[in-house]
């Protein structure tokens, strides 16, 4: 099912779904722009929202865009850490619901 190729898809996107796909696209642009926060760390970001999502697309482009910013891999794999103990951190949170006033 993953393959890159299948982001040639994203002109049928566009083309079924024009204004909503270029609101899309507009929007993806400028949140990931140059401004108060670099773009370096904005890829860096990017990248450890993708390894909770865990979208694989994500994960490929992002870690793609941000060595092309520079990026060092103990970078990257700071990133990838933060987001494995957020999403650890949730989970023991939620997990505060499941017990019986102990």
């Amino acid at each position: 099912m993953y393959d890159l190729k299948n982001l040639s898809k994203m002109n049928s996107l566009g083309a079924l779904a024009p204004e909503a796909m270029n609101a899309f696209v507009a929007f993806d642009k400028a949140a990931l722009a140059e401004g108060a926060i670099p773009r370096k760390y904005k890829e860096l970001i990017a990248l450890a929202v993708a390894c909770t999502t865990q979208c694989l697309y994500c994960i490929e482009i992002h870690s793609n865009n941000a060595r092309g910013l520079g990026t060092s891999d103990h970078e990257i794999a700071e990133a990838v850490l933060v987001a494995a103990a957020l999403r650890a951190g949730g989970a023991i949170t939620h997990g505060t619901h499941a017990l019986k006033g102990t």
